[in-house]
């Protein structure tokens, strides 16, 4: 088995991806380790070091082939095909990520979508995939090998979802409700709390204080 690689570093990894399928876009061959780093917002040493997990490759002085680095970060962190991905909880949220056309372009597809009331659901918004009664998400993880799923449902119910996608066989939970998922080990969970990062961002767009006004002008 190779060497585990941090989860900070695949999530680098993600973020190089993106900035390389921006320059293949603008017909960008090569690029170097320093003008890399600073798109990605790292340094170049922190770059190195990433890389280092994808093995040797590269040529001093010339730099790195966009293209060719694309399908090696895209083998190491599993995305050189599409990856299946079931959402659960088809409210305002989950329909709106639904929509979202940005998934299959960075190697993941939605195949299906789970809520409490799916006929409400197919009333309320067009889809074209299927959207399912919550009693079925076990049958059909099973099923279909899914490893990873998308938690939109209301707080009070997030726990209990997960317990049964992570009892189906899902390992990765990218989590919209605002709770804290509690799961056995082995299975990654990345919570996306909307009102909890409107909070932190306040912090650095707040109006300087009076009393700072007036240190500002002495």
């Amino acid at each position: 088995m190779g060497e585990v690689i941090p989860k900070k570093a695949v999530y680098r990894l993600s973020i190089y991806h993106r900035c390389l399928r921006k320059l293949e876009e603008n017909g960008v061959d090569t690029v170097s380790s320093s003008a890399l780093a600073k798109a990605a917002g790292v340094k170049p040493s922190q770059l190195r070091k990433d890389f280092g997990y994808l093995g040797q490759f590269g040529t001093r002085g010339l730099g790195y082939s966009v293209g060719a680095l694309m399908e090696v970060i895209k083998k190491t962190i599993g995305r050189a095909k599409l990856q299946p991905v079931v959402l659960v909880g088809v409210g305002n949220l989950g329909s709106a990520l639904l929509r979202y056309d940005g998934f299959k372009k960075e190697g993941f597809e939605v195949v299906a979508a789970f809520d409490l009331d799916p006929a409400q659901v197919a009333e309320r918004i067009a889809l074209d995939i299927p959207v399912l009664g919550q009693d079925k998400i076990c049958e059909f993880v099973s099923e279909n090998e899914i490893r990873m799923a998308i938690l939109a449902v209301p707080g009070p119910f997030a726990q209990s979802v997960a317990n049964d996608l992570v009892a189906c066989g899902v390992v990765g939970i990218l989590n919209f409700s605002p709770v804290i998922l509690q799961v056995p080990d082995g299975v990654v969970v990345n919570s996306v709390d909307l009102a909890l990062e409107l909070e932190q961002l306040s912090y650095f767009v707040r109006p300087p204080e009076t009393g700072e006004i007036e240190d500002d002008a002495k």
